[in-house]
Parts: C-alpha cells; sequence; structure tokens
C-alpha cells in the first residue's frame, strides 16, 4: 500500500465524535478490553495515568503497560499499552488502536503529531478516533470510508450568567490560563470559602494527580485550574467559571474560540447530573449566540489540521530541514509551524561544533533524536538548544550522556525545601533528566537513573503538592465539609483555655460565656460549623455557669473600661443607671447561657459589682446609706454623693453656714472634711477609688470615650501633689481624680487644705504681735512662702497661677518697699488698745468661731474657691524701651480678691502693675465664690468701703514712698455685733465699763 493511499483510506477506522460528558474514553476502554491486545493515545500524561488504573482494575497490572516520555511501565508480555500521544509507537501490531482527542490535530504547538497518529497509526482489527463533532468534515474529507459514530452529551449544559469568586457554589472550577491569575485566585478562595485545589499544566503528574485527589474526595470544594482540566479528566464538577477568556498558545495572545470554551465548560455535569457554566471576574457576561452554541455545542468545523512531514531525510542537516519544510500534498493539511524540536535544530545547525561532528545520516538522526527534548523548563529557544547541545556531544563522543554531567544536574534538583516557584522549577529540571533516563540507548545504567530521577520527581511533588495545600487550603475547613457532607456527627470539644474545637479542628475560640468563630469560617457551611461547636458549648456554658456562681471575689474583677472580667474573660458590662453608686450590669452572654444559668451569673456579677463600689469606695458608700443624718445634713450627704466625694465649698455655702454643730459633728463622723475650699472625703484620694470614681461618672455621662480618661491616676499613683493642667483633657476628670484644676496647674485637693493651713496664720497675724510667721506681712496680705512651694511642688510662677485661681489677688512692691516695711514692723507693738479692749475685740469674732474648726476660720477670711470654668484672661506683655535694664523682680502681696476686683478688668489700681510682661491682680474669671469674686464676711467685710480697698492700706503715694510711720491712723471705726449678755465677754465688756468709771 502506497503512503498516498494509506492517507486517504479510512477503511477500519470508527470515529467517535461528540461533545465532552458522552462516554467516549469508557467507551474506548470497553472495545480495548474485547480484543487480545491494543494501544491507546492520550493528550495528557495525567489523563494516560487514570486510563492505566482503569484498565488494571479491568485486567491486572501484568497485562498493561504505560509508556510515556518520563515514565514506562512495561510488565513483560503486557498485551495493552496506554501511552501519551507523543510516545505512541509509529507501527503497531496491536489488534486495537485509539485515538482520544483527535481534535488536538488543529493545534498549532502539537497538532502535527495527532494528525501524523490519525492518518498513519492503524490496529490491525479496529482503530479508534475520539473527538469532538468539529472533526466530521475533516475526517471524512482525509479518510474516505470512515465510520462516524455521534454520542450525544449525557447530560445538559446551562449557562448561569456572572457571579462573584466568592459567590461561586460549590463544587466548582474556577479556570485562568495564568500561573499568577489562578494563584491569586486560590487565594481568595482560601480566605473566603476554606481553599482550592491547583491544576496547572505546569506541575508534574504527580502533583497534579494529589490536587485533583484532594478536589474528588471532597476535602475542598472548589478547583482552579487552567484548561487542561478540559483535556478528558473526569472531574465531580457542577459548575466550570471562567475567570480569563485569554489566552497564550504559544505564540501570541488570543480569545478562547467558542469550541474551546465549550471543550473547558463541559467538564461541568458528570454522567446525567447536569452541569452549569458562566463567567466570574474580570470577564464580560457571555452573549446570547456564543451562550447559544456552547448550550447546543453547535461549532465551526475544523477546516484544516496541523502536519508535518513524516518522511524525514538524515542524509545531511541541510537535507533534515528542508524534509521538515516540506508542504503537504493532500488538501485538509497545513504546514505546521515549527515546534520546540524543530526551532532547536535550526539555533543548532549554526553552532559550529554540532556542524562539525553531524557529518553522517546515524549522527544527523542522533541529533534529531536529541532534538525532541521537551522544554519542561520553559527557558529560551537558544538555552534549551544548549542543553541539547552538551547532551548530543556525549552522544557522539561517548555513545551515552557522561554520568557525571547527570549526576551534577540531577544533585541540583535534589532538594524539597523552598517555596512553590522554587519547587516547580526544580520538578521542571528533573523531569528533563527523568526524560533523559527514558530514551533508549542514552544512559549506560538507564534503570539507575530512571529509579533516582522517579524518587527525587516524586518527593519534589509531594513537597510541592505539601505547599500548594499549605498554601491554598484551609485544612480545619476542608475536613469539617467533608464531614459536614457525609452528614456525619461532628464532635466537638473545648479546652481549658477555651479553645474549641470541632473534629480535632480550630474552629473557634470561647471567652466567657461568647463564643467567637475562628477567621475563615464564615462561608456557607458557618451554621453547621457553629451548629456542632454549640452542642458542646450548651453543656460547657452549664458548668461555667455554676462555676462562676460559687466564684469567689477574687476571682472577678472589674477594670477601667467598665467591662467585668472572670479569671481574665470579660463576662459583663457596666452601664448608667438612675444612681450613679448603682450602675446596671449587662451580660456579655450568647444565647445558649439561658434561664436559670443566665440569672444565677448575673445575680453573682450584680453582688460582685456592689461589693466592689461598697469597699472601694466604703466612705461614699456609707455616708449615701446613713440613717442617722437629718436637714441640712442629710442634704449636704446627698451632693456630696451626686458628686462621687468632692463638693467646691462656695456651692454649698450657704448650707455650710447654717449648718449646725450637732448637723457637722454628724457628717464629720462618715470621714468628711469641711476644707476651707473643699466639703470631701480624704480616704477617697487614693489611686482605687479615684479610678472607681472617675470610671462610674464616666459611665453616667458617656465619658469613656472622652479625653483624658483615665490619664490623671497614674500622677495621682505616683504621688504628684499638683501637675500640667492639659487643656484637651475633660476638666471634670481632674475633679473626680482627686486635683482642683486652677488654670495651667491642678492641685491635689487635700494638698489645697493644707496650703489654707499655711495662710491662715498669715492673714490672722496681727501687726507688731511677736513673732511674726514666715510670709506675714501687714495682717491682711502675705507673701509666698518656700513652704508653700514645697507641699505644692511648684514654681513661683506656678505658685501664681494657683493663687489666681483660689480667688487671691496680688499687689506688687518692690523687694526693697517690703524689706523697709517689714522692718519697721519688727519690735513696733500696737499699744492703742489695751488688753481688754483687744479681748473685747476678739470677742465679735469668736461669735463667729465657735466650735468651727480651723479651716472654717479660713473661710471667714480667704475667699472661697470656685473651680476654674475659664482660662486665664491673656495677658499684655509690657511695652519697655529695650535699652532699659531689665526690672528686679517685685515682691508680691497676696490679699483675698473682693467683687470690684473681678469687676475692673483692665483698670488702673493698686496691684495692677506689670511684672515681667504680666498684670497683677487681674482675675481669671468668676473667682472667689458668687458672681464678681468672693464676699467677705464680718470683719473683713465690714471694714472695706465700696471701692474696695481697705481705708487703713497704707498709700505709697501719700506716704512720699516711706512706709510704715501712721500705718493704723486711718482705720475707721469697726461695727461691732451686739454682744450676748450672757456670754463671757459681754461680762467682759461690762467690767471694762467699770474701769472707765
Amino acid at each position: 500500500m502506497s503512503f498516498q493511499s494509506m492517507i486517504l483510506s479510512g477503511r477500519g477506522v470508527t470515529a467517535v465524535l461528540g461533545p465532552t460528558n458522552t462516554g467516549k474514553t469508557h467507551y474506548a476502554i470497553e472495545r480495548m478490553v474485547a480484543h487480545d491486545s491494543g494501544v491507546i493515545g492520550l493528550p495528557l500524561r495525567l489523563l494516560a495515568r487514570e486510563v492505566y488504573t482503569r484498565l488494571v482494575e479491568k485486567v491486572g497490572h501484568h497485562n498493561v503497560a504505560l509508556i510515556t516520555g518520563e515514565e514506562k511501565i512495561t510488565p513483560h508480555r503486557a498485551r495493552y499499552s496506554v501511552c501519551t500521544v507523543e510516545a505512541m509507537p509509529r507501527e503497531t501490531t496491536a489488534s486495537f488502536v485509539a485515538i482520544d482527542e483527535v481534535q488536538l490535530s488543529a493545534d498549532l504547538e502539537r497538532g502535527h503529531i495527532f494528525t501524523d497518529r490519525l492518518l498513519h497509526l492503524r490496529g490491525r482489527g479496529e482503530t479508534l478516533l475520539l473527538g469532538a463533532a468539529t472533526m466530521r468534515p475533516i475526517l471524512q474529507q482525509l479518510l474516505p470510508g470512515i465510520t462516524i459514530i455521534d454520542r450525544p452529551r449525557l447530560s445538559q449544559l446551562l449557562y448561569a450568567g456572572s457571579k462573584k469568586i466568592t459567590r461561586l457554589p460549590h463544587r466548582s472550577a474556577i479556570v485562568a490560563f495564568s500561573a499568577d491569575e489562578v494563584y491569586a485566585i486560590a487565594e481568595l478562595i482560601r480566605r473566603q470559602r476554606g481553599g482550592a485545589a491547583v491544576v496547572l499544566g505546569a506541575l508534574s503528574p504527580r502533583t497534579r494527580n494529589a490536587q485533583v485527589a484532594l478536589y474528588q474526595e471532597g476535602d475542598v470544594e472548589y478547583l482552579v485550574a487552567t484548561d487542561a482540566i478540559g483535556m478528558g479528566l473526569n472531574l465531580d464538577v457542577d459548575h466550570v467559571a471562567f475567570a480569563q477568556d485569554r489566552k497564550f498558545d504559544g505564540y501570541q495572545y488570543r480569545n478562547l474560540n467558542p469550541a474551546e470554551l465549550a471543550q473547558v465548560a463541559g467538564r461541568a455535569g458528570r454522567h446525567v447530573r447536569d452541569g452549569t457554566f458562566g463567567v466570574t471576574g474580570r470577564v464580560d457576561p457571555f452573549d446570547n449566540e456564543l451562550v447559544h452554541r456552547m448550550e447546543s455545542h453547535e461549532f465551526d468545523p475544523v477546516k484544516v489540521l496541523q502536519w508535518r512531514s513524516k518522511a524525514v531525510d538524515y542524509s545531511s542537516l541541510k537535507a533534515l530541514k528542508k524534509s521538515l519544510e516540506a508542504a503537504p500534498a493532500v488538501a485538509g493539511l497545513t504546514r505546521a509551524l515549527p515546534a520546540v524540536d524543530q526551532q532547536a535544530l535550526e539555533h543548532l545547525m549554526r553552532y559550529p561544533e554540532v556542524v562539525d561532528v553531524a557529518t553522517t545520516a546515524e549522527r544527523v538522526e542522533t541529533l534529531w533524536e536529541a532534538c525532541a527534548l521537551p522544554d519542561y523548563r520553559r527557558i529560551t529557544p537558544a538555552q534549551h538548544a544548549d542543553l541539547i547541545s552538551t547532551i548530543y556531544a556525549d552522544l557522539v563522543r561517548e555513545g551515552t550522556v557522561n554520568e557525571d554531567f547527570m549526576a551534577e544536574q540531577v544533585r541540583r534538583a535534589d532538594h524539597t525545601d523552598g517555596e512553590i516557584d522554587t519547587l516547580s522549577a526544580r520538578i521542571a529540571q528533573i523531569r528533563t533528566w527523568t526524560y533523559v533516563s527514558n530514551r533508549p540507548g542514552w544512559l549506560a545504567d538507564p534503570t539507575h537513573w530512571q529509579e533516582k530521577t522517579r524518587e527525587i520527581e516524586d518527593r519534589l511533588s509531594d513537597a510541592l503538592h505539601e505547599r500548594l495545600t499549605k498554601r491554598f487550603v484551609d485544612r480545619r475547613t476542608s475536613v469539617l465539609m467533608k464531614r459536614l457532607r457525609e452528614n456525619a456527627m461532628l464532635e466537638a470539644e473545648i479546652s481549658v483555655n477555651g479553645d474549641v474545637f470541632v473534629e480535632g479542628h480550630h474552629v473557634g475560640q470561647l471567652t466567657g460565656f461568647r463564643f467567637t468563630l475562628a477567621a475563615g469560617g464564615e462561608g456557607s457551611d458557618a451554621k453547621a460549623v457553629q451548629g456542632a461547636a454549640q452542642k458542646a458549648l450548651a453543656l460547657e456554658f452549664e458548668a461555667r455557669a455554676a462555676r462562676l456562681h460559687a466564684a469567689g471575689n477574687g476571682d472577678l474583677a472589674l477594670s477601667s473600661d467598665g467591662l467585668v472580667r472572670w479569671l481574665g474573660d470579660p463576662v459583663a458590662r457596666l452601664a448608667a443607671s438612675d444612681h450613679v453608686m448603682r450602675p446596671r450590669v449587662i451580660l456579655l452572654a450568647d444565647e445558649q447561657l439561658q434561664a436559670n444559668a443566665r440569672e444565677h451569673v448575673l445575680a453573682r456579677i450584680e453582688r460582685f459589682v456592689n461589693h466592689h463600689i461598697g469597699t472601694i469606695l466604703k466612705p461614699l458608700d456609707d455616708i449615701s446609706r446613713a440613717e442617722d443624718l437629718e436637714g441640712l445634713a442629710k442634704g449636704l450627704a446627698f451632693q456630696l454623693v451626686e458628686n462621687l466625694g468632692v463638693l467646691f465649698r462656695r456651692d454649698v455655702a450657704e448650707e455650710v453656714k447654717s449648718l449646725d454643730q450637732d448637723g457637722r459633728a454628724s457628717i464629720r463622723k462618715y470621714g468628711v472634711r469641711f476644707g476651707a475650699y473643699h466639703i470631701f472625703l480624704p480616704a477617697l484620694l487614693k489611686p482605687a477609688p479615684a479610678e472607681l470614681i472617675t470610671l462610674l461618672w464616666a459611665l453616667k455621662n458617656d465619658g469613656l470615650d472622652k479625653p483624658g480618661y483615665g490619664e490623671l491616676i497614674p500622677m495621682l499613683a505616683a504621688g504628684r501633689t499638683s501637675v500640667v493642667t492639659d487643656p484637651s483633657f475633660e476638666r471634670t476628670f481632674y475633679k473626680l481624680a482627686g486635683f482642683r484644676f486652677l488654670g495651667k496647674r491642678a492641685v491635689r485637693i487635700d494638698i489645697l487644705e493644707r496650703l489654707a493651713d499655711l495662710i491662715r496664720p498669715l492673714l490672722q497675724w496681727k501687726p507688731g504681735a511677736e513673732p511674726r510667721p514666715d510670709g506675714a506681712y501687714d495682717g491682711r496680705r502675705f507673701m509666698a512662702t518656700t513652704a508653700m512651694l514645697s507641699i505644692l511642688g511648684a514654681t513661683p510662677d506656678d505658685m501664681e497661677e494657683i493663687l489666681k485661681g483660689l480667688g487671691y489677688r496680688a499687689d506688687s512692691v518692690t523687694a526693697e518697699e517690703a524689706a523697709t516695711f517689714l522692718a519697721s514692723q519688727s519690735g513696733e507693738a500696737t499699744s492703742a488698745e489695751t488688753p481688754v479692749e483687744s479681748a473685747a475685740a476678739e470677742s465679735v469674732d469668736a461669735d463667729t468661731k465657735v466650735e468651727r474648726e480651723p479651716a472654717d476660720v479660713m473661710q471667714t477670711d480667704a475667699p472661697a474657691a470656685e473651680e476654674t470654668s475659664d482660662a486665664p484672661a491673656e495677658e499684655s506683655p509690657a511695652e519697655e524701651p529695650a535699652e532699659e535694664p531689665a526690672e528686679a523682680r517685685p515682691v508680691l502681696l497676696w490679699r483675698p480678691g473682693t467683687r470690684q476686683d473681678n469687676q475692673r478688668q483692665g483698670g488702673r489700681h493698686q496691684g495692677d502693675q506689670r511684672r515681667g510682661g504680666q498684670r497683677h491682680g487681674q482675675g481669671e474669671g468668676r473667682e472667689g465664690g458668687r458672681k464678681g469674686g468672693a464676699p467677705m464676711r464680718g470683719k473683713a467685710q465690714e471694714s472695706r468701703p465700696a471701692g474696695g480697698q481697705r481705708k487703713d492700706r497704707p498709700d505709697r503715694h501719700d506716704r512720699g514712698g516711706k512706709p510704715g510711720g501712721s500705718k493704723f491712723e486711718g482705720r475707721p471705726p469697726r461695727k461691732e455685733k451686739p454682744l450676748d449678755p450672757d456670754s463671757p465677754f459681754a461680762k467682759l465688756a461690762a467690767l471694762k465699763e467699770q474701769l472707765k468709771k
């Protein structure tokens, strides 16, 4: 039979054509085992492995051979051979021959190989060509007399439109055409849906098999792959989604044609189960015409097949090249573009060392066999040609590939460390040497190297599968999903630290009485996972409720964020209620904590909170529950509780003034102190009470997020007596932490009362009396002392801010004037009054001082301090000539401020002199009590004229700059209150009158 007649003969050839899922491969296997021998060619090594396994199950492994470019399993007397198309024999005596996916004859890269096999390879009894229906016209043209069998699809293929990747149904395959895109999609699915298997043509067959098994066995619900899945792989896929519709075909980027799209989409559906296809990602929805063609399997027929001459001329390199470039003589065939082997030959023909050696037909044939080495590494044609040149040189010089060179190349690939790309590159490298070891006659000890390279490739493939699974599969989710599909009862358990495990996999964390699902558990199966976990949680909640109900107070804690924690876990949070000391408890628990257990937990936490507040704030709690307080004392106690332990005295001045001594005594026994500036509980000026007080106020006033919350407690704990204020802080936090806000500084409340104790004797001192206290000046004014600065931890400038904030006003004198005045006072005694007169005069004050503590006396002569609500008035710098020398620092004489001091903003009066660019005596707002300043009570107030300045105050202008003199001569007669005739002072006054007579 001539070559030409063989090409044009279809006798004994049957073409089984149809779309995917028509059972063509299954039919071929059944026909093969009906013969005594057979050969079947498949497009992929992966598919060849699958068919080999199925045949072994039917006829036994000793009857089946597997032959691919990289693997050979050839039992003695094997009757059936499963091959890749490239590894099929050129001629055979087998009774049966089958070639699968014959539509690949039109493929630009591999088509010429399929064309050669379907035209020339025949079985003695039967030849089957399996493929798409688009091959009917061309096969009938090239092989007249061929028998065509059409097989319809066993199930329907329907278009499902566009869906987001994260919303694709289970058992979906997402198709892309680049490794980067495949990996990106798989990573997204792992984060959102638990994981995906990955199938790329670049993976080794063993890795692809393992990934497919991962999907087929149900460990993952999604498969991300290239169009490699379209080549006959039997997958349990319900939906195929195209994330890309363009690919690089080895020569250019192009859109897939409808037949190629349908080949891949046809993987959806299995046997009689319908499948769907659609798009996802950035792919535009398919138009109606394309959808119709894919659903009905109507595509343009294949018009030409790729062909390369089988009549190769080995007489010379030029003859070889020319024979490969021969054009087909039959219509329907077209000369194939140069494939990898032909491109390598063209490069090698430029190498002088190759041209010099390839001088005989035998050596030219050897070169052409070497050029058949596949480019697994996907390197440049020149680099691939270099490797072939090295191998060819060894084959020509030594007859075999140099074993030392082979060993070095294999050793470089024998490492299982590294990530996905690194392992993929090593697998590509070892596959090259696996191919070399399987070429007949290329190695001196091929069996050794076949075993060695196979072992390394298997280890690398397993490592790659492990890396892919680790990166793209959440094993916890995959196992759970598999168990759920099996409708198995999931076993759940809870560790001592709250980790919740289902089927041994961590699914979430139980914190207190709240369960949090682990990341990656938000998919459609999250409810099932939670349901399994809840079964274990229900019992655990009951047990925890019992333990908490019996827990001691030491196991519970209230944190500054308002959370109640049990053994470190939050179980409740506090919220505001009608009573600031009785916050509401809100339980932090899932619905699984039910009925009595929930009530018991809530009651136990409420008892702890009440006990905690009652213990830390015991003085405040005691006074809030006091039953022996009556009248004004009870009202004052109520205000003290409402203000969390601190009242500004000026706010309750009338109540304090009206409170009798019994009322004072009744409230003092609860630890209340009546200070010059505050009514307060000193026991609360500690870090723990201050922190709790701040929390209670913040709960009542939505202050947990206000600036400054919790920032002042560490300063109190550090023992700071005064701090620089932060204008951004909520001002109330200073008071709650036990500090008085005084403009630029805040001073601890108890320290201010100690300051009042230092100031009081200075204002009570009588000029001429000995000894003169340090800081006393004239009985109405005083100077800041070192002791004051020490207890405040302040500088002189800070002292000015503090005293101004307390309502004092400063008169400024020079240091010389102060020294002269003090010198004139030393040794000068006031003899204007007799001791009896002095006693009688003191009787007026004594009427208001009976049973009064020292701080109350201070309240008489000093202004009641008011919390500074406005910033200090902005001062104007003094405008002085630059050439004048700096003035000496003046001495500030502090006196209680008056209403007129605050009303005369910016006016010129004594004490409003400038020092260092500041004006002294100018108020910072409403200081010293009531509007406009502090009202003076008793003798101190009545001795002042309407102008606000004492008439007995020395005037430097009248004295000509000389202090002293008749300092008290201008004092007006003091109005005295009528004396109680029964008092001892009245009797002294009567005695005085008798002495005058």
